[in-house]
């Protein structure tokens, strides 16, 4: 199933892909939350009511090319993020195999949608791109989650730009800083229900294309710490609680280390692809753009 979040004059409303239409669940259902946050931590089976919808051919229905899409979680409870996740990415950051993942956090405020434009930071040109597969918690999963029932808890994924200004990533340790500018967060268009895709999201491929030229081509075979791996690190930790987002790291072709860098710049577009998933597009404007 696919799963869209999207702008109403309400506010953002969760939605079910259905061919060329969006099927507006909150309104067809006002039993379920319009926040998919909400619905998950309410404990609905969406898949089900999903289903329900399009097989009844009922709901409140609009077109898909006339929706504005906010991203697909719009404030997760936490968004944690992976650094150094695919083996040909730490070598091109001349660094051996990272021990633990290396963790870092991502604040909603940083969160934008497909076809919303990102914001070039007005200090630095050292703006990057990192495509990136998402991992959406659809329930609560308490501490110490064993690896074998980890994907248990996953309910969907989907595509994922980690723009980084690496100036200021590299400005403390914990990179945090450089990781969570306004408007660098990509996530979307769409959420895909884990039942829908292999486990894990193992093997698909995954890739970024800047103006249309491909710049990170790979497999989501290649990560190191794999999605039922990580979440049974982060939960000897944290507890994970429906509508939190992990990003799982991004592959080698980063502009930071290419010869000569590539930095994205106002007006360039940059799309991730990753398979079975979905198709993430933004154009870079200046900060403050509205898109």
């Amino acid at each position: 199933m696919k799963f869209v979040t999207f702008h109403t004059v309400q506010g953002p409303r969760l939605g079910v892909v259905h061919g060329s239409q969006v099927i507006d669940i909150h309104a067809s259902n006002p039993a379920v939350p319009s926040d998919i946050r909400a619905a998950l931590r309410a404990g609905v089976d969406l898949v089900a009511v999903a289903q329900a919808l399009i097989d009844q051919e009922a709901g409140h229905r609009l077109p898909l090319a006339d929706i504005r899409y906010a991203p697909v979680v719009p404030e997760p409870g936490k968004t944690i993020c992976l650094g150094l996740n695919y083996y040909d990415h730490a070598a091109e950051s001349g660094r051996e195999k990272p021990v633990y993942p290396w963790f870092f956090l991502r604040a909603t405020s940083s969160l934008l949608a497909h076809q919303e434009k990102a914001w070039a930071p007005k200090v630095s040109e050292r703006f990057d791109y990192e495509a990136e597969v998402a991992v959406v918690i659809g329930k609560t999963t308490g501490r110490h989650v064993r690896q074998e029932d980890a994907l248990s808890y996953v309910f969907g994924y989907a595509a994922f730009n980690d723009m980084s200004v690496r100036d200021y990533q590299k400005k403390t340790p914990q990179w945090t800083i450089g990781k969570n500018f306004d408007k660098t967060g990509a996530f979307g268009p769409f959420l895909v229900s884990a039942d829908e895709l292999p486990p894990g999201a193992e093997g698909l491929s995954i890739q970024c294309r800047l103006n249309g030229k491909v710049m990170q081509d790979a497999n989501t075979r290649d990560m190191i710490w794999n999605v039922a791996e990580t979440i049974a690190l982060l939960t000897e930790c944290v507890t994970l609680e429906p509508g939190d987002v992990i990003i799982m790291g991004t592959p080698a072709g980063v502009g930071q280390s290419r010869t000569p860098p590539v930095w994205m710049k106002q007006g360039d577009k940059v799309e991730i692809e990753i398979e079975n998933i979905g198709l993430l597009v933004n154009t870079i404007g200046a900060e403050g753009e509205v898109a």
